[in-house]
């Protein structure tokens, strides 16, 4: 550095120690705003930490380094690391009183300062004041956005590792430890119940009162899935990349517009039937007597073992139903055949028995294997054809997506903050969703008036015969179907199926001057809807309101008292493996049109060439 820069240092840095007069000094603060920074003789500190962590700023700003020759409890000397310079400063506490005063400065540097990016006064600790701001803002902050940060708004140069201790050290003093979230739990639940009556909070641990179980479901969400969604829960579990890593479950229903509607979540240390049997315990109680009320309940699920056991132990009458995108994915895997897997996904919707054997059939000539295959995939957990529940066109698992978004949101919180942070978004969900509600006016539901609609357009080209004042024929060119207006019931099976009319339905409705409409299940209503968001989950007081542990429990579950250990599991050393999980990969594959004529992919028997 030349003159110009020693003149500018003086300048900053104030009169030497036989002038009386003080300077205010401009520098970027760890926030990258210019703060006000006097530096003179008599100058006051509240602390050393806050003389030391203000000597710092400045030396990184003006990129020179300075070597602490002295710190107590009584007083902080520190001089420019460069031989020679004169550069120091002496800092002591004033008797009486906490403060520090500074006593000797030497404002004046002779030498060049740090030439190179790297300075040694750029510490793990300067790094994360630095970015706690922007980790406060976006907990998503990357290491390598810090660095390059940093770099650009202070012209130093830190590694990456650096960075990413910085975070978690910035992390940790926004959101406390991991530990201390998991011994915040008990006193956690017991604010869930308390704000939340009728809630269910509870956590259990295991050996050594090591974590095991959290289970949280608000009194919001049961009476929204009790008294207005369709008898229907997705069951669906995702990794946790945290520091203990884990395991979070979720049981979610679907609202009458076909959007998820979360009403169980939990969190445990490993996937395990274990854990499966006492999650789909928790929810057998959730439910409780009212399941006897309730229609008889479809799950969705994957085909994993405990996942399977635990539904077939805690609810024998439901009908339990498998993903079709991880059916899919182990015909696609089993085969390698494009023709068959296009093939499958036909029988898979085929909507009689006969229909779905004859795919069956053009499968099996192709290849032998797929008869063992469906012997071992049962077709009467998710082929349209046998599966006797009622899924509303939900067959693929829409809370996988959902799952995979609050491990990437929350991956870096500790398990309270984790949990709240769900509990905001279910929260603004049911806040967004409510106001919409109000503002339609209509009897149905959008994505319901949509399906109507579409039915009622399709309609106009049967023929209808009315049997009597309940039981219609309708004609078309392809083939007759008798309709039981009174019982919701079409040859075609649609209506039973997706609980609003079909369009041989719409036809006979419609020959006999009804409204379509009022056809469809009342789980479908925009009056189901707005109940459905009805009852607000109201939010948990900051933890610095929480009562003292020790102070007893309301509701029952764990006493506040239990010091909860962090699980036995811990993440691997080195950086996680990330699976990416792409939407498009959470969604069926495109179904292709067979002709019902030459059996050719690709063209439906209205387009096909061939002469009939």
């Amino acid at each position: 550095m030349g003159d110009q820069v020693l003149e500018s240092v003086h300048d900053i840095l104030g009169p030497g120690p036989d002038s009386n007069s003080q300077q205010v000094t401009e520098v970027p603060g760890s926030n990258g705003v210019l703060i006000d920074q006097p530096l003179s003789i008599g100058q006051e500190f509240p602390d050393v930490d806050t003389c030391r962590r203000t000597l710092k700023e400045i030396a990184i700003s003006l990129h020179f380094e300075i070597r602490i020759v002295k710190s107590d409890r009584s007083r902080f000397i520190a001089k420019c690391s460069k031989e020679g310079c004169p550069w120091r400063v002496h800092v002591a506490k004033c008797p009486g009183v906490p403060a520090f005063t500074i006593r000797t400065l030497h404002a004046e540097h002779t030498c060049e300062g740090v030439q190179s990016l790297h300075h040694q006064q750029a510490s793990v600790g300067w790094v994360a004041r630095s970015v706690e701001s922007r980790v406060r803002d976006n907990p998503q902050y990357k290491p390598k956005e810090i660095l390059q940060d940093i770099r650009s708004q202070h012209g130093v140069a830190v590694s990456y590792m650096q960075a990413w201790r910085g975070k978690e050290r910035s992390m940790a003093a926004l959101h406390g430890t991991f530990e201390e979230g998991y011994q915040l739990l008990p006193a956690y639940c017991e604010q869930v119940r308390k704000t939340n009556p009728g809630s269910i909070a509870s956590v259990a641990t295991g050996q050594e009162n090591c974590f095991q179980r959290l289970f949280v479901s608000y009194r919001a969400s049961i009476y929204g899935f009790l008294n207005a969604c369709r008898p229907l829960l997705e069951l669906d579990r995702v990794h946790l990349k945290g520091k203990y890593l884990g395991m979070l479950f979720c049981a979610a229903a679907v609202d009458a517009n076909d959007t998820l509607f979360p009403l169980a979540i939990a969190v445990v240390d490993v996937e395990s039937a274990e854990n499966w049997m006492w999650f789909m315990s928790e929810l057998r109680k959730l439910l409780g007597v009212n399941t006897d009320s309730m229609p008889r309940l479809t799950i969705l699920s994957e085909r994993s073992a405990g996942m399977v056991e635990a539904v077939e132990t805690h609810f024998p009458n439901a009908f339990h139903g498998y993903c079709l995108r991880y059916i899919s994915e182990n015909f696609r895997d089993t085969f390698k055949n494009s023709k068959l897997v296009n093939i499958f996904w036909n029988a898979v919707y085929a909507l009689t028995t006969a229909e779905f054997e004859s795919k069956v059939s053009v499968m099996v000539e192709i290849s032998q294997g797929v008869l063992q295959w469906f012997h071992h995939f049962n077709p009467h957990h998710w082929a349209v054809a046998y599966f006797e529940g009622l899924r509303y066109d939900h067959f693929s698992l829409g809370i996988t997506e959902v799952l995979y978004n609050w491990s990437l949101e929350c991956h870096e919180l500790p398990v309270v903050q984790m949990m709240e942070h769900i509990r905001q978004q279910i929260t603004s969900w049911s806040h967004d969703r409510g106001d919409m509600g109000m503002r339609w006016t209509s009897i149905l539901v959008p994505s319901a008036e949509k399906r109507i609609s579409e039915a009622i357009a399709d309609a106009r080209c049967y023929k209808v015969l009315r049997a009597n004042e309940i039981e219609f024929e309708i004609v078309s060119t392809e083939r007759t179907n008798i309709v039981d207006i009174r019982s919701h019931v079409c040859s075609c099976r649609r209506w039973q199926l997706y609980g609003v009319p079909c369009a041989h339905a719409a036809a006979a409705l419609i020959s006999c001057g009804q409204n379509a409409q009022l056809f469809a299940e009342p789980c479908f209503t925009v009056h189901s809807y707005r109940e459905t968001y009805s009852q607000m989950i109201y939010p948990i007081p900051d933890r610095s309101m929480w009562k003292e542990a020790g102070e007893g429990t309301e509701g029952g579950g764990a006493n506040v008292d239990i010091m909860i250990r962090p699980p036995k599991t811990r993440r691997p050393p080195g950086r996680p493996k990330k699976k990416i999980l792409r939407i498009e990969s959470l969604k069926s594959p495109k179904r292709v049109v067979q002709c019902g004529r030459c059996h050719l992919l690709g063209h439906s028997q209205k387009k096909c060439c061939l002469p009939s």
